[in-house]
Parts: structure tokens; sequence; C-alpha cells
């Protein structure tokens, strides 16, 4: 499930702070970063340090095309405030990858099965998938289905991602785990 509400930051209202020094590690990189008090995730990842995977989609919370995993939870980067990721890791699509830098097993499946057709839903698709199946490892069509509810694609490739997940979680409870987050 995505986290989809802004959380405040220590030290009261949001309106309140000017700036703020985050110190965060996304993709394995440690930073420390001077931040705007309504600067969110998703601003800090694609407008400060230029990971571009990271879609800026509705900037609401309703596509999921923006959807990062924070400690090991899939949320939607354009409504988490960069504040609040003090302290945390964050996962985007650049730092996901299988054994030995090759593909994640979701990252191959989604090729498998034709499951990508423009590639603007795929990192969010996929990371949100990525969290799911590490909470569930042996899920059903069904919660893999709802899993993904909170998740837009346009082109409607919405049943070959539904079966690359399904294959790519056969893969990641038999071991084939990339190494990666």
């Amino acid at each position: 499930m995505l986290i989809t509400r802004f959380k405040i930051a220590e030290g009261g209202d949001v309106g309140e702070m000017k700036t703020k020094t985050v110190e965060v590690e996304i993709n394995g990189t440690r930073y420390r970063l001077r931040v705007k008090a309504k600067t969110t995730l998703l601003e800090l990842i694609r407008d400060q340090l230029k990971l571009t995977g990271t879609k800026r989609g509705c900037d609401t919370g309703d596509c999921g095309a923006c959807t990062v995993i924070v400690d090991g939870k899939a949320v939607n980067a354009c409504l988490y405030l960069a504040a609040h990721a003090h302290g945390e890791k964050v996962t985007t699509i650049e730092g996901l990858q299988g054994d030995g830098g090759s593909l994640h097993p979701l990252q191959q499946a989604f090729i498998d099965h034709y499951a990508v057709q423009c590639g603007f839903c795929t990192p969010g698709i996929i990371l949100a998938a990525k969290a799911f199946l590490d909470e569930n490892p042996h899920p059903t069509r069904e919660a893999i289905r709802q899993a993904l509810a909170g998740n837009l694609c346009r082109c409607g490739t919405h049943n070959r991602v539904l079966e690359a997940v399904w294959d790519a979680a056969g893969q990641v409870s038999q071991g084939k785990k990339g190494e990666g987050t």
C-alpha cells in the first residue's frame, strides 16, 4: 500500500520551517542536503539529484508514477516531504538491480512479458511491486492486483504487468532475488 499523505517532519508545522538539513541514503549513497520545508521527495530526487527515473505524473498521489521505496515501503514521492526522509533509505528505479549489476527479476519479467509500452509508469509500478513482493513473497493474483491498484498505466498494459509480477514472484521466492534493494 502506498503512503499518500504528507508527513510533517519533526519541529512543527510545515509552514514554520524555512529550510532543513536532510541526511538520506538514496540507492546506497548517503547525501546531506539542505531543502525547503515544502520540498517533496520527488523534487529532491529529480531536481536536486537529477535521478529522472522517478516520474512526475499527477502531483496528487493518484497515478503512482512517482513511487519510490522508503525503508521498505512504497510511497508516492510527490506527497512525501523530503524532510521526512531524514535518516531513511530510499530506493529509486536507478538503484534497483539484480546480482552482479544485472536486471532485477522484476525488470526482466517486465521485458519478458512485454509489460512496457511508453515506459512512463514502469519505474513506479516496478518499485510498488518490489515493495509488495518483499512483504508478500507468495502472493495471489488478486493480491498483486490490489497492491498495484495505485499505479496507473494509460497504455493499457495492466494484464501484462500482472503476469510479469506473478512471474517475478516465483523467481523471487525461489531465491533469485537480486542483491540490490
